[in-house]
C-alpha cells in the first residue's frame, strides 16, 4: 500500500497532465465519466447498500442516513451533474483583465489551476463525483478523503471515474480516493504543504475545526449552516409560509436548510400560529422564546445555544423581534455566514438587510434551498465557502482557479543603464 505522501506525489504528477488538457478533452472526459457512472450504477448501489447497513447498525441518525443514501434517481442526478460541469465555461486560461502601462508593458491577469486539491468530507457520496468533476474542469487533480460511513460508495464511484480516466490516458491518480481513513493519515495529508495547494473540508463542525487546527496548507471552510428566515412586518405572509416550509422541511439534513425563524412582532400573531400548525403537521419540533410561546403554547422553550445550532433535523428555533434591526443583530450574533433570507415587500427593508448582513448568500423572497451551486448557475458545487478568501459562497469550477499576472514587454527595464 502506498503511503499518504506517495499518493500525494502521484496526484501532483497527475495534476500536470490534467493542467495540459484542452477544453474539448476535458468536456469529453467528464461526459464519459457520467456514462461510466451510469454503467456502474448497480455496483455503486450495492456498495451504498452496504454502507447504509453498517451505518444503521451503528445507530447513525436519520438525517445523516439521508445524506448517505443513494438510489437510481440520485445516481442519475450525480451523472447529470457531471454532464452539467462538462458544459460549463472552462475557466483555465481566461484573461480577466488587460491593461497597458505608461511604459508600454502589457499586463494581463490570467486564470490558472490551483494544482492539487485535498477534499475532506463526510457522508455524501455524491461529493466524490462532484469534486472530481469540478477539479478536473478547473485543471486540477484531487485527493478525496471521505468518511468511513461512505467508504464502499466512494470507492465504487471512483472505480467508475477511473475507467473514464484510463480511456483518456489520464493517470488514475488525478482522482485519488484515500482508503486509509485514520485521523493520523488525515493529519499527514493536511501537513503536506509542498504537495497540497488547498484543503476543502465539508462536513460537521467537528471535522471543520479539526482540519483548520491541523492543516499546514490553506483551508477554505465549508462551515455550519445556521440559516435564518426573517419575516418582516411588510411580508406577504403566504409567501413567507412557503419559504419557511420549503426551507425547513424539504430536506432538513442539508446545510442550506433553515434553522431559525425570526418574525416581526407586528405580524407574529397572524403568522406564527399558522406557521406552527403547518410545521407540526410535517413533524417539526419548535423551540421558541417567551413571545413565541405566548402565541403557540405547545412550543418548547428555546435556549441561547439553540439559536447557534445547526440542527440538521426537523427542529426549528423561533424568536419574535421588535424590528429589522433586532433581526439583523440576532443574525450577526448567531449566524454562521452561510445563507440568510428576508421575506418582505418593502424594498428599503430588503436593501437594509442585504447591506447589513455579511453572509455569503442573502436571499430576498426566495428559499434558502437555492443556496446551492447548481441552482445559482455554477453546475455542481464543491462546497459553500464561509471563509473570506479568494472564494466566498457556493464554489464552482472558477473558484478552483487563481489569477496570475502575465506581463508582455519589448525589452523595458525598470532601471535603464546609464
Amino acid at each position: 500500500m502506498s503511503t499518504i505522501r506517495e499518493q500525494a506525489m502521484a496526484c501532483r504528477d497527475a495534476a500536470q497532465v490534467v493542467a495540459a488538457l484542452d477544453t474539448g478533452t476535458k468536456r469529453a472526459l467528464l461526459r464519459d465519466m457520467a456514462a461510466a457512472l451510469e454503467a456502474h450504477a448497480a455496483a455503486v448501489l450495492a456498495a451504498n447498500a452496504e454502507d447504509l447497513r453498517q451505518a444503521a447498525a451503528k445507530g447513525v441518525p436519520g438525517a445523516m442516513l439521508d445524506r448517505l443514501r443513494l438510489d437510481e434517481a440520485r445516481v442519475a442526478g450525480i451523472a447529470g451533474a457531471l454532464r452539467e460541469v462538462a458544459e460549463l465555461p472552462d475557466p483555465v486560461g481566461v484573461t480577466t483583465r488587460r491593461e497597458t502601462r505608461p511604459n508600454g508593458l502589457s499586463i494581463e491577469r490570467v486564470r490558472i489551476p490551483l494544482g492539487v486539491i485535498a477534499m475532506i468530507y463526510e457522508a455524501r457520496p455524491n461529493v466524490t463525483a462532484d469534486a472530481a468533476a469540478l477539479c478536473l474542469m478547473a485543471g486540477n487533480a484531487v485527493i478525496l478523503r471521505g468518511g468511513s460511513e461512505a467508504i464502499h460508495s466512494n470507492l465504487a464511484i471512483a472505480a467508475a471515474l477511473h475507467a473514464a480516466l484510463r480511456a483518456h490516458g489520464v493517470p488514475e491518480a488525478a482522482v485519488t480516493v484515500l482508503d486509509d481513513l485514520s485521523r493520523e493519515a488525515m493529519v499527514e495529508l493536511l501537513q503536506l504543504g509542498d504537495l497540497i495547494d488547498l484543503a476543502i473540508p465539508r462536513g460537521g463542525e467537528g471535522l471543520i475545526r479539526f482540519v483548520a487546527e491541523h492543516a499546514r496548507v490553506p483551508v477554505i471552510k465549508h462551515y455550519k449552516g445556521v440559516c435564518h428566515l426573517y419575516v418582516d412586518r411588510a411580508a406577504d405572509l403566504e409567501l413567507a409560509l412557503g419559504l419557511l416550509i420549503d426551507g425547513k422541511t424539504s430536506r432538513p439534513g442539508v446545510c442550506n436548510a433553515l434553522e431559525t425563524l425570526l418574525v416581526h412582532r407586528d405580524v407574529a400573531a397572524a403568522f406564527l400560529p399558522r406557521a406552527a400548525q403547518s410545521l407540526c403537521e410535517r413533524g417539526v419540533e419548535l423551540r421558541g422564546d417567551e413571545a413565541s410561546r405566548a402565541l403557540v403554547p405547545d412550543m418548547h422553550a428555546v435556549t441561547d445555544d439553540d439559536y447557534a445550532t445547526e440542527f440538521l433535523d426537523l427542529i426549528l428555533a423561533v424568536r419574535v423581534v421588535d424590528d429589522l434591526d433586532e433581526a439583523i443583530a440576532h443574525i450577526r450574533r448567531h449566524g454562521s455566514d452561510h445563507t440568510e433570507v428576508i421575506a418582505t415587500a418593502d424594498e428599503a427593508a430588503a436593501q437594509r438587510f442585504v447591506q447589513a448582513i455579511r453572509s455569503a448568500v442573502v436571499m430576498i423572497n426566495a428559499s434558502s434551498r437555492f443556496s446551492d451551486g447548481g441552482e445559482l448557475g455554477l453546475g455542481a458545487e464543491i462546497g459553500i465557502s464561509t471563509t473570506r478568501l479568494h472564494a466566498y459562497g457556493p464554489m464552482g469550477a472558477e473558484s478552483l482557479t487563481i489569477e496570475r499576472f502575465v506581463v508582455r514587454g519589448e525589452g523595458q527595464l525598470r532601471h535603464p543603464r546609464s
